[in-house]
């Protein structure tokens, strides 16, 4: 039987209450509210119940801002078993107050360094391993293919080729990309991709953990690679006054050939009217030759409290979500990608690409604002908006960003 409460945040005091474990329970505390999430929950936890007749998985499920809001209070306070959270920087602060539990143990023990290899380093902190991750999806290039042979442009692999390709859309009457900064974020894509193709994972990692500063030689090339783009004219020019659902009828209609966007993007293009045939997905071009190819990948994970009561069936639970069969069946019903890459590849075809792409990354970064501290997130991404729009306002941008670093990372 699975006691399942679902949580406002205006229930959180509640829940709090409700946290107690006994034997043969765990208690999970999650944000899975919505539709689809909910039901690969459901289908998990009856999952793990028949296989493990001995447990009984209690699960309080709440709603994402009052989620949020109540992790840090119930970690503390009085701990659930199992808590549903994210990999990489997001792990990291409870990681550091020691609030999640070491769980190197069932990585070992499971096979798990190799079957979730590409997630490792984002799950990775001090050389141990804080938590399971079980969903992601990716980030690319997604493009007009008929455009591209109308053009003869074959996918570029290398820094040089996509400018070309650029250049040639151009030259033809197309943007070449299309892109909405209304809301921001679409933007952090676009650094994020030029400092792990410029600099590699490991440096982004370190400027988004605060540890490097915005004035760096290194950050300023991302954004001469980036300027590239920009000065050239290769951007839509209205992106300020556009959300990134309206950067779409763009592709839609011919105007543009190509989008750094998440496979979300793929449902809203043949929603405007393109068929699957037009759309073509390209993996991020390489820039510094020899940097190991990381990907964009924001994933979801599962950890264990360091207050958790029963431990030893928390570690169960882990080990079963980590499966390649658990894995498959909760992305069939998420529509999104099992991180374990001995789970079954999915058969629509731009989740099949990004499967292959991601299970042989080096490494995956979680995108810039949930890398970076909200605060930093929030003035970086007006100042990447920024330099799209006044690319020749780079340093004083640059000065601002580090200015804002050093106040938020003391």
């Amino acid at each position: 039987m699975t006691f399942f409460k679902s949580l406002s945040s205006l229930a959180l005091g509640a829940a709090l209450l409700s946290s107690t474990a006994f034997a043969g329970e765990i208690v999970l505390n999650s944000d899975h509210s919505d539709p689809a999430p909910k039901k690969a929950m459901e289908e998990l936890i009856a999952d793990f119940q028949k296989a493990n007749p001995d447990i009984t998985v209690k699960w309080n499920n709440f709603d994402h801002e009052g989620y949020k809001s109540a992790i840090r209070n119930f970690l503390t306070a009085d701990a659930p078993d199992v808590a549903a959270w994210y990999a990489g920087n997001r792990m990291e602060p409870f990681v550091k107050a020691g609030l999640f539990e070491d769980v190197t143990d069932v990585w070992e023990a499971n096979g798990l360094n190799d079957q979730l290899k590409s997630a490792s380093a984002s799950m990775t902190i001090d050389g141990k391993k804080w938590g399971v991750p079980y969903t992601y999806y990716q980030w690319g290039i997604y493009y007009r293919k008929d455009i591209f042979a109308e053009q003869g442009i074959a996918p570029p692999k290398t820094w040089a080729e996509f400018l070309a390709a650029c250049e040639k859309l151009k030259s033809a009457g197309v943007t070449p990309i299309t892109i909405g900064t209304k809301a921001l974020w679409p933007t952090g894509g676009w650094f994020d991709y030029l400092d792990l193709r410029v600099n590699g994972y490991e440096f982004h990692m370190e400027l988004t953990s605060g540890k490097v500063p915005y004035t760096d030689p290194r950050v300023k090339a991302v954004f001469e690679k980036w300027g590239e783009l920009v000065k050239a004219g290769y951007f839509n020019e209205n992106h300020a006054a556009i959300d990134w659902q309206d950067a779409i009828p763009q592709m839609v209609q011919g105007k543009a050939a190509m989008y750094l966007m998440g496979n979300f993007a793929v449902a809203t293009m043949k929603d405007g009217g393109l068929k699957e045939e037009q759309i073509g997905f390209l993996q991020f071009p390489e820039i510094t030759a020899g940097i190991p190819m990381s990907e964009e990948a924001p994933t979801d994970t599962f950890h264990i409290p360091s207050g958790a009561k029963n431990k030893e069936d928390a570690k169960k639970f882990l080990a079963y979500l980590a499966s390649p069969e658990a894995q498959t069946k909760m992305n069939a019903t998420l529509g999104q990608l099992p991180v374990n890459n001995k789970a079954e590849k999915p058969a629509d075809p731009f989740l099949k690409a990004g499967f292959e792409m991601l299970s042989n990354a080096h490494a995956l970064a979680q995108f810039y604002d949930r890398d970076a501290n909200a605060e930093m997130a929030k003035a970086g991404m007006e100042g990447f908006q920024e330099f799209m729009v006044k690319p020749d306002s780079l340093d004083k941008i640059l000065e601002r960003l580090e200015k804002i670093r050093a106040r938020v990372y003391k």
